[in-house]
């Protein structure tokens, strides 16, 4: 059921703000490398010195400053490389875990792009026990639970997506937190219907899908990815606010879109935040799940993405619960799950607004 995000006034920023902190989430679009944290990736880094990625912190803001997508891909792929061993695919996805727990995010579905690192010499044994031993972890020492979505990564062509496929499917590989199948990478000149052997084979295997699509491409490729890849979810969507029946679409079956604002603005996907479409998609009775994507790279993390939204929105503590409620609907976790963190948010907003 779609929450009502209601408008309203909070009682000024800073309780706004103090009440998005301690909100509990969950969060439906975020990849994995692109979730390092400065700290880690300049760990990574020093660890490889023979990458060109800077091994201090704050240099990383300059180098996380995009001129285009194209150049995000660029600097993304960069941080991919300094991904080498398991112990790195271990580090970085603990420590991921750690950063979601430090905002209050119970439960996440990570994008993970085993390609990436199987082409690069990580033994495809080790990488699943890695990224499995993480999450265990981190769900023992944080209490936030994560599940998987394996990519293609749609740059890297049809090789890529057989290989992903099969990482996926094939049950001696397939790690237990895996629960559903995307596509990334840019979407010019990499057509959707193209994927569609590979995602009816995993969802054969019982994975969900969830590609991205009109990010910076129009309506048509969200259309295509509905169509040909039997989408339950669109990852960021952006561009089918052009398209009134594809609005009335998404909406009349309940297809969330992983909205990313912060994302979409240093990708430059959409040219300022006053021009996002997010309040278009409410407006038309979308499901709208908001996220973080790739959140040190942008400058960002969830609690700013949720800030955004409420001014954007003009949300009040109330429609704020109801956006992470929504996150909560539109996940693949089991309903007992979704019941706990749903009573959680509630309980939480409820003691909020009691209090003095």
């Amino acid at each position: 059921m779609t929450q009502h995000i209601a408008a309203g006034a909070p009682r000024d920023l800073h309780d706004l703000h103090a009440f998005i902190a301690g909100l509990p989430k969950a969060e439906l679009h975020v990849h994995h490398v692109g979730s390092a944290s400065p700290r880690i990736v300049a760990e990574l880094a020093a660890r490889h010195p023979d990458s060109k990625v800077p091994t201090d912190p704050e240099a990383l803001v300059d180098y996380f400053t995009f001129t285009d997508f194209a150049h995000f891909i660029q600097v993304y792929l960069s941080v991919v490389d300094l991904i080498r061993t398991p112990e790195d695919v271990r580090l970085l996805t603990y420590e991921v875990a750690r950063d979601m727990a430090r905002q209050q995010v119970r439960y996440a579905e990570l994008t993970i792009t085993p390609y990436s690192s199987v082409r690069r010499g990580i033994d495809e044994g080790a990488f699943m026990d890695a990224i499995e031993d993480a999450r265990k972890a981190a769900e023992a020492d944080f209490g936030t639970v994560l599940r998987w979505c394996f990519d293609i990564p749609g740059e890297a062509g049809l090789e890529a997506a057989e290989e992903t496929t099969r990482l996926a499917t094939d049950d001696r590989l397939r790690p237990e937190g895996l629960v559903s199948f995307g596509l990334g990478g840019p979407e010019i000149g990499v057509p959707r219907p193209q994927f569609k052997p590979f995602f009816d084979r995993a969802l054969a295997a019982g994975l969900r899908s969830v590609p991205h699509a009109g990010e910076t491409t129009g309506p048509e490729t969200v259309w295509d990815a509905l169509g040909e890849l039997r989408a339950e979810r669109i990852g960021h969507g952006t561009s089918s606010a052009q398209d009134p029946k594809l609005l009335a679409h998404l909406a009349e079956h309940r297809i969330a879109l992983e909205v990313c604002p912060t994302s979409n603005i240093a990708t430059r996907a959409v040219r300022t935040l006053d021009e996002h479409p997010i309040k278009e998609f409410v407006r038309s009775g979308v499901l709208v799940t908001v996220n973080s994507d790739d959140p040190p790279m942008f400058g960002t993390d969830l609690n700013n993405e949720y800030a955004v939204a409420a001014r954007l929105l003009e949300l009040d503590e109330h429609g704020l619960a109801g956006l992470a409620k929504n996150a909560v609907e539109a996940s693949f976790l089991d309903e007992p799950g979704k019941a706990r963190i749903r009573d959680e948010i509630d309980a939480y907003t409820s003691a909020w607004l009691a209090a003095p």
